[in-house]
Order: C-alpha cells, then sequence, then structure tokens
C-alpha cells in the first residue's frame, strides 16, 4: 500500500495567517523570505522546504502536526459550499476539495495507537524531504515522523540554518545525513542519535548517493 499523501498544506497556512489578521507580505518580512514565495505555497505551486514550514508555522502560532490533519467530513462539507458557490476558493471544484480538506485540523484527532506501514500520512517538502507521520495522541505536543532525504535532499535550499520551538531527538536508520548545529558538523550513521534543543540554529543535508531515513522526535511543538 502506498502512503496516504497529505492535501496540500497552503490552504492551511493561508487561513492561519488570515486568522491572525497578518498581510501575505507582513509574514513574508517575518520570516525573511519573498512575498512571491509565500503566495506560491499558500496557492499550492510551490512546497516549503523544512526552514521555511517551522518558519511559517511558528511566525503563525500553529503546529506543524495541524498541517496533517484533514477529515471526511470536512471534505463533505465543502463539497456542499462548492455546489452553493460559497467563498473565495470556490471557482475550481476539485482544488477546493483538496486545499480545505487541509484546513480541518482536528486537535482531538488520534492516529494509532497502530498505524501500519501503508497507512501513513505523508507530507512532501521542498528540497527533496519527506516527512510520515508515525502517530499522535491528542494534546501531546510532539512531532513523531519517519523523515527521509533524498540525495542531495536538505532542511533548507538556500543553505541557511533554521530555529523552531522545541526539543528535537532522531535515530538514523539508514543512509548518512550531515547536521549541521551552531558552529559544529556531525556526520550521522546508521545507528547514530542526536538531541539538542530545536531554538540551535541547525541544518540537515544529504551529501550521499542513498535516501538517508530516520525516525525523528520533536517536542515541544508550538500549539
Amino acid at each position: 500500500m502506498s502512503p496516504v499523501v497529505v492535501p496540500p498544506v497552503g490552504a492551511r497556512i493561508r487561513q492561519a495567517r488570515l486568522e491572525r489578521g497578518t498581510s501575505l507580505r507582513a509574514l513574508a518580512r517575518e520570516i525573511g523570505v519573498s512575498a512571491s514565495l509565500v503566495s506560491q505555497i499558500e496557492t499550492g505551486k510551490s512546497q516549503p522546504s523544512v526552514s521555511t514550514l517551522y518558519a511559517i508555522t511558528t511566525a503563525l502560532g500553529i503546529s506543524v502536526e495541524s498541517l496533517f490533519d484533514a477529515r471526511e467530513a470536512a471534505q463533505a462539507r465543502e463539497r456542499v459550499r462548492e455546489g452553493a458557490g460559497e467563498g473565495p476558493l470556490a471557482a475550481s471544484p476539485a482544488t477546493v476539495a483538496h486545499a480545505l480538506a487541509a484546513l480541518s485540523a482536528d486537535p482531538g484527532r488520534r492516529i494509532g495507537p497502530l498505524v501500519g506501514a501503508g497507512g501513513r500520512e505523508t507530507l512532501e517538502l521542498d528540497s527533496g524531504v519527506v516527512w510520515e507521520r508515525l502517530g499522535r495522541v491528542p494534546g501531546a505536543e510532539a512531532d513523531f515522523l519517519l523523515v527521509t532525504y533524498r540525495p542531495g535532499g536538505s532542511s533548507s535550499g538556500s543553505g541557511a540554518l533554521m530555529r523552531h520551538p522545541g526539543t528535537e531527538y532522531g535515530y538514523l536508520v539508514s543512509g548518512e545525513l550531515i547536521l549541521t548545529l551552531g558552529f559544529e558538523e556531525y556526520t550521522l550513521r546508521p545507528g547514530d542519535s542526536v538531541c539538542f534543543e530545536s531554538t540551535t540554529p541547525h541544518r540537515y543535508r544529504n551529501d550521499g548517493e542513498v535516501p538517508a531515513v530516520g525516525v525523528w522526535f520533536v517536542s515541544g511543538d508550538v500549539q
């Protein structure tokens, strides 16, 4: 079975930005990217890198976890809206159904206790990074992920270091991954693990020829 692909996150980001009363340009200035990039992310024309995603969620005060959630009930409600022609996203039914599904984050939704290998929700990010959600307990401030860095993949397309709330724990299962942490650089090999405060500037990259795959747990994410 193929992993469950999560609907585009752009609409969820746009909704959170509007709820916060922040303009597109103001958000772009706050996280240090162009307004054009934020617009492309919100419309689904571009996927954020890991560093940009964390910058956006931190600025908007939402959790990374919330970007995975997409309930069928919300899809049904939005199909009704499409039929009525309501709202600014009513122009394209297919786009609306997918985009608004990404707005339906449910803080009470449990993932598990058992998540099969073919049933993991998957989030494709820019720069060759894939996140698969391994589980979720309602009320727990944590991201529990299987992370893949494809050959040449990086947490930041620009090479910049990122910072975000939380404490980060990682275990590399296969491949090799380079971690830049502050002024130090570490090479992670299968069986190696790392842990550090995520507010420390850091970046991951895969300089190898095979995917680097590991299990990551980030606690204390923004809610």
